[in-house]
């Protein structure tokens, strides 16, 4: 089958390394640790598992991050040395084990991509797991599977830029029938969001920011809004089209970055005082109930723990790594709450423990959830360059949600 792996090697970090930020072509590039072309199909792991002819294979923040060499040396025990990449996903499965449950072949599906103790066959679970709490997971290199984060880390599971993967039982969400490709491919970024949201939900007297305006942003504000949240919405973005998609989807107000100053026109929407230290940003005293930063560089992090009221919270979605410039006196200064969030969990909703897959895919097929105008690009696998290029410059090409399509 056609894959896009990733092949770990130390000579081409460096060489990377060194020339990237010079020669971004080469990430994608013969010297890349990219490599597109014919890989075997992976082997179901046991009987519980599926195998998924892949649709849609969504092209995530992290993936671009890993290609181009930013990720923390922290999460390398935690992955395997080569893999498929990709684990946004919506397919059909192809094939069955025989312990798989009531799934069955020909039916459409989405798998939430995270390895934790079900999939590994760990029993007991960690006390993580057994509480439902799966990114929590003490054991993704532990089991029966090699090291692994999620199915896009795994050498055992392919990932879903290819043309098949493989998936445990415990991951697989049926796509009900009035719930269209399109919308489901977009819905893990969505759980993003909704993880954080549903664990930092504002009171409806509070304001909220939302720093940044990708797809995750996006989908920060519809989660708010589709719980009922009614809390006073500001989001910074950075180009019309992505404020004109944050204010369709519910924000109150958006603050574009590129054309005002920001810290001036966030102040006069709290009512804050802006103060002027000696060397550095500017300092602000009050700011939001909750802020929720979804872009994850030293400035954005650096930003959003400025823009936090004193006593709120500021809740990290984007996906940083390790820092140089963020200045952490507003954490002891403010006293704030800083909460860390990855991938999505079970949650409390109307009294009941409830997935975030399976409440999202159940707001679609009602009606009150529509994401499907955020999936903006599509492209067949083999065009991955011109994929990761666009998807990588996303103001320049009005990229809010890519994916790969296989059909």
């Amino acid at each position: 089958m056609k894959a896009l792996s990733f092949i770990v090697s130390v000579p081409r970090y460096i060489l990377g390394k060194a020339l990237g930020p010079l020669f971004p072509s080469i990430f994608v590039g013969p010297l890349s640790m990219l490599r597109y072309g014919d890989v075997p199909e992976p082997a179901l792991p046991g009987p519980e598992w599926v195998r998924v002819r892949t649709r849609y294979a969504g092209i995530c923040s992290s993936d671009i991050h890993q290609i181009h060499l930013d990720d923390s040396p922290y999460v390398t025990p935690f992955a395997s040395p080569s893999f498929i990449c990709g684990h946004e996903n919506v397919g059909v499965i192809e094939e069955a084990g025989p312990q798989a449950g009531d799934f069955h072949v020909g039916e459409r599906v989405i798998v939430d991509p995270v390895l934790a103790c079900p999939a590994r066959g760990i029993e007991p679970p960690c006390r993580h797991c057994w509480d439902g709490e799966y990114p929590r997971c003490e054991n993704f290199a532990e089991g029966n599977l090699p090291p692994g984060l999620i199915i896009g880390a795994c050498a055992a599971t392919g990932g879903t830029w290819s043309e098949s993967f493989v998936a445990h039982r415990f991951q697989i969400f049926r796509v009900p029938a009035g719930v269209s490709d399109e919308n489901a491919a977009v819905l893990d970024s969505f759980c993003s969001a909704l993880h954080p949201v549903m664990r930092a939900f504002p009171r409806d007297d509070e304001t909220v920011l939302v720093l940044g305006a990708g797809v995750i942003g996006i989908s920060v504000v519809a989660a708010l809004r589709t719980l009922g949240s009614r809390a006073h919405i500001i989001v910074m973005a950075r180009y019309p089209f992505q404020g004109e998609a944050a204010q369709h989807h519910g924000a109150d107000q958006v603050i574009y970055t590129r054309e005002a100053d920001a810290y001036q026109a966030f102040a006069e929407a709290v009512g804050a005082k802006l103060y002027r230290p000696m060397l550095g940003k500017r300092v602000l005293a009050g700011g939001a109930d909750v802020v929720f930063e979804c872009v994850g560089t030293d400035d954005t992090i650096d930003d959003a723990l400025r823009f936090t009221r004193p006593g709120g919270r500021m809740v990290l979605i984007g996906l940083a790594g390790t820092t140089r410039k963020v200045d952490w006196t507003p954490l002891w200064f403010k006293e704030l709450t800083v909460i860390g969030t990855q991938s999505s969990s079970t949650e409390e909703y109307q009294g009941k423990r409830v997935r975030c897959y399976q409440l999202t895919l159940d707001w679609m097929a009602e009606g009150k959830l529509d994401l499907s105008p955020l999936l903006t690009h599509t492209f067949p696998l083999d065009d991955y360059r011109r994929a990761i290029a666009e998807t990588s410059h996303k103001g320049r090409h009005r990229v809010i949600k890519s994916a790969f399509r296989f059909f």
